[in-house]
């Protein structure tokens, strides 16, 4: 007896639910099917090799010998199987989804052939027909249902997913009406009516403002019907936020169509008026924000939210994430499905920026999580001038996507109904699985990369094709017309209609003098002010109150009995418990926790990340604690006071560029929760230098925007060569200006307390970058009483109380950490003729009370302005352009240098005994020595 004739008993849709399990993940599959599939696939693949596609009387196939007609049909039944997966596997490589090009060729191709059959058995019947929901038929009818699934207007990449379950749902959902859409008249009439706003807004600004950027739609206008049909969509199912980042491409139609901005705002912008507030320099038109309130067409109040964003283009996709993620954690804990967040990329940007891979690779983690984006690609098949053959290696702009196995729909733009048909698949699938969906929306660019470009110069075949192209409603009315929907003229009507509203919309707004700009997110800032740099100097009450302060150290320093922690863990809470109730010395790492403990208590949120932050890159914050035996974590910060904020701190991904992005967005969307950043090394900031140049210093004067925004950069030369010295603060130094943001050196753990406080306190938000200690972490000479915490503020220069103002000859200037370099080198002297006093905000730099200082010290003849830094670097520069008494000072610094700091610890430690000697010995200036 044939040992595997039970292959021939047993049903053919059997087997090929378990082939398809074992195509998805072959683990998931007992071994000794796993072991027959391998066989058989390497059999085929001989047999289409080596054998005669007609197979004779017996055939091998994995090592399994089987002979006779029934082994002749069942092997049969096998190659259909294959050519069914060949489909769900390739099938959107030979899709018609490119609208103005012939697509590339690819093999092998889905010829039968390759599958092992013939057109002798296109009329053959098969079970196989059962696996995609048609019961036994044809092979020919089969051919036809795949090539309807998959290679239509739409190509669906999901194979590679590991889940039997989310494929299982996505082949189900494909496989209703052969994946195609199924509308009726008022959805069609519905689509054609926003096709024809896309249409006709583009049209209309052609006209009215010739030659002007606008970055049109035109090529891709079904992108409109598309998020209408999301948002509308949405909403009934219960999402009552959208958060939307966008880049220029599309950008005013969408706010005009989509978010309900007036076109009477839109054009005032184009006008190139003033602005009505002095105090704010704007941007271009296709960079502004938008939040408006919506009723969907079903009666749901939806809040729509369009984030503001730079030329660099895919920066936005961080802070929109943030920004979701805030307006989940504050509003929506327990159902993150009540804010969508929709990501709009350009072809070249999402393939080319490698922010995307970093945001992509956010997507499941607990720190950055937002429960799925769906993300569009209007894509355009060219970058600027740039062809996409020189554009990207991958064979698809969104193969990022399949980095976190989320599916990917490429779509033919001028299709409109497949597109709205994907948009619902996107939105269907990240509500059920909470996961990243991408769509390829595949179209083309009318004109150039601007309206005053020649695309012709670069690509001319291709814009021969693209001026013979009928735009996209010109091509859905023709199908309405031709299904009895619409009649002959309907479509001429509905444009003359829209029109003469635009038409409306630009008399009013030429009524105007000024373009008045809407804040963004408004209602989550309406208790702030915008204020000015003298405003920014005013006192602020930060002292906490003596008996709040002890409960909290309570808190912090006591850990659950009934848990086992690390003997360097329980030493540690013993410490800190000592130096709060016992010694009085707290150290930096304790006044940080007291900080945050104090905003808290008193109802403040507090949400940290970045790379190895719950420990802290030098082992001093340990504000998550695991138990020994099981890893569990305790975050003491959270057992403050029963009303209390909610503390959160997450390890980044080793990113910097999205995670401060990220964050960004995070502390835009809550202002009343405090924000913070931290770097592993103060300069690994430069791998978000996009995100500090174009949000963080500037988005308050060009979009209207606050941010309190905490970034704490470990800086200090202590021999740890030049990626662990510096965190470059002369970079952010150099983009202060007028009121745009805090910048700190602090020096005492009560300074780091106060200033944090003071971000909170106040009744405004701007970013606060804080260059913080690595040595002074452990300092025995870094620390505070307890009453610098209760009775004290934060003080923007620390004057030297140790000295005689009369004896003093050399008054010093210093910042940070360098202070107890020069304190020990004065103890080491003897000095008591020389002063040190700390600036210990930079920026707004405390001129008046330098002044005082100056004043106070009128006997001394000798004014250093002293850093560790190369003359180059640190903050030197920045006193020159902020100070007019700088250019009297004695400057004692590095030598300039193209690197922060030697590699050498031993040349590094000569260059910082250089510096000490010059300071108190000016005729030991380094700056002339050849070292």
């Amino acid at each position: 007896m044939d040992k595997y004739s039970f292959l021939n008993a047993a049903h053919t849709s059997y087997f090929a639910e378990v082939y398809d399990r074992y195509l998805t993940d072959p683990d998931s599959v007992e071994p000794s099917w796993r072991a027959f599939f391998q066989g058989f696939d390497f059999g085929v693949e001989s047999a289409c090799d080596e054998v005669d596609v007609s197979v004779q009387n017996a055939t091998e196939v994995g090592g399994v010998v089987t002979s006779g007609a029934g082994s002749e049909q069942m092997h049969k039944e096998f190659q259909v199987v294959r050519l069914i997966n060949g489909y769900r596997s390739r099938g959107h490589l030979f899709t018609k989804t490119n609208p103005v090009r012939k697509r590339r060729t690819y093999v092998p191709t889905l010829d039968i052939e390759h599958f092992g059959l013939g057109s002798e058995d296109l009329d053959t019947q098969f079970t196989a027909g059962e696996i995609i929901g048609l019961g036994p038929k044809t092979l020919r009818e089969i051919i036809e249902h795949l090539q309807r699934i998959y290679c239509d207007a739409i190509g669906v990449e999901y194979m590679y997913i590991r889940k039997p379950e989310l494929v299982d749902w996505i082949q189900n959902w494909i496989n209703v009406n052969d994946n195609h859409p199924d509308f009726n008249r008022n959805q069609k009439s519905h689509i054609l009516k926003k096709l024809n706003q896309a249409v006709s807004f583009e049209g209309f600004l052609h006209t009215k403002y010739v030659g002007q950027k606008r970055f049109s739609l035109e090529g891709n206008e079904s992108l409109i019907p598309a998020l209408d049909v999301i948002v509308e969509r949405a909403a009934a199912m219960g999402v009552e936020q959208f958060v939307m980042g966008m880049a220029h491409r599309g950008r005013l139609n969408v706010l005009t169509n989509i978010f309900g901005k007036s076109a009477k705002d839109i054009f005032s912008e184009f006008d190139g008026k003033d602005y009505e507030q002095e105090i704010f320099d704007g941007d271009v038109k296709y960079h502004l924000g938008w939040t408006s309130d919506r009723k969907s067409d079903n009666g749901n109040k939806i809040k729509m939210n369009i984030a503001p964003n730079p030329s660099h283009l895919e920066t936005v996709g961080a802070v929109v994430e943030g920004i979701v993620r805030a307006k989940q954690d504050a509003h929506y804990n327990d159902d993150f499905s009540k804010v969508l967040p929709i990501v709009v990329h350009g072809d070249a940007a999402i393939a080319g920026q490698g922010i995307v891979y970093e945001v992509v690779q956010m997507a499941k983690l607990d720190g950055y999580k937002t429960n799925g984006t769906i993300h569009i690609v209007v894509n355009n098949q060219i970058g600027f001038t740039t062809d996409y053959l020189d554009a990207r290696t991958s064979t698809y702009c969104t193969d990022v996507g399949k980095v976190t196995l989320s599916p990917v729909l490429h779509v033919n733009a001028d299709d409109v109904e497949a597109v709205c048909h994907a948009a619902l698949f996107a939105l269907e699938y990240r509500m059920r699985f909470e996961s990243d969906v991408f769509i390829d929306l595949l179209g083309y660019r009318k004109y150039g990369h601007n309206e005053g470009d020649e695309p012709r110069f670069t690509q001319p075949l291709l814009y021969k094709a693209i001026a013979k192209h009928k735009n996209p409603r010109e091509i859905y009315a023709e199908k309405l017309i031709a299904e009895g929907v619409i009649e002959e003229g309907f479509i001429k009507q509905l444009e003359e209609e829209y029109k003469a509203t635009l038409e409306e919309e630009l008399e009013d707004s030429r009524k105007e003098d000024k373009t008045i700009i809407t804040p963004f997110m408004a209602d989550e800032w309406k208790d702030f002010e915008a204020v000015r740099e003298w405003e920014m100097l005013d006192v602020v009450d930060t002292a906490y109150d003596k008996d709040k302060l002890t409960q909290i150290a309570k808190v912090l320093t006591e850990l659950p009995e009934d848990k086992k922690f690390l003997r360097k863990v329980v030493k540690l809470v013993d410490d800190r418990k000592k130096m709060f109730f016992d010694t009085d010395n707290l150290d930096w790492a304790m006044g940080e926790l007291l900080a945050y403990g104090s905003l808290l208590e008193e109802g403040y949120g507090v949400r940290m990340s970045g790379q190895d932050v719950e420990r802290g890159t030098f082992s001093h914050r340990h504000a998550v604690m695991k138990l020994e035996d099981s890893e569990e974590e305790v975050m003491l910060l959270n057992h403050i006071s029963k009303n209390q904020g909610t503390f959160q701190i997450y390890n980044s991904l080793l990113s910097e560029y999205a995670v401060v992005g990220f964050d960004y967005g995070y502390a835009m969307a809550s202002p009343h929760t405090l924000t913070i950043w931290e770097a592993q090394f103060g300069d690994f900031s430069n791998g978000a230098q996009i995100m500090i140049d174009q949000y963080i210093s500037a988005a308050e004067d060009k979009w209207k925007l606050q941010n309190g925004l905490v970034m704490l950069l470990p800086h200090g030369y202590e021999g740890q060569g030049a990626e662990h010295s510096s965190a470059r603060m002369e970079r952010y130094l150099q983009l202060c200006a007028r009121d745009n943001m805090f910048v700190a050196d602090v020096s005492t753990p009560a300074q780091m307390f106060h200033i944090l406080r003071r971000q909170m306190k106040v009744n405004y938000r701007k970013p606060l970058i804080i260059f913080t200690p690595k040595s002074l972490l452990r300092h025995p000479k870094a620390v505070s009483s307890v009453d610098d915490f209760t009775s004290g503020r934060f003080h923007e220069v620390l004057d030297d109380v140790s000295c005689t103002v009369d004896k003093v000859r050399s008054l010093v200037f210093c910042t940070g950490k360098f202070y107890y370099d020069l304190l020990a080198e004065r103890e080491k002297l003897n000095r008591d003729d020389v002063a040190l006093v700390r600036i210990e905000q930079l920026f707004p730099l405390p001129v008046e009370q330098i002044d005082a200082i100056l004043n106070k010290y009128s006997k001394a003849d000798d004014v250093v302005w002293a850093q560790e830094e190369p003359r180059n670097m640190g903050a030197w520069s920045h006193l020159m352009m902020h100070y007019e008494g700088a250019r009297k000072l004695r400057v004692a610094s590095r030598r300039y240098y193209a690197s922060p700091a030697a590699g050498s610890a031993v040349r590094s430690k000569n260059r910082h005994q250089q510096v000490l000697d010059y300071v108190f010995d000016k005729s030991k200036d380094n700056m002339t020595r050849p070292k």
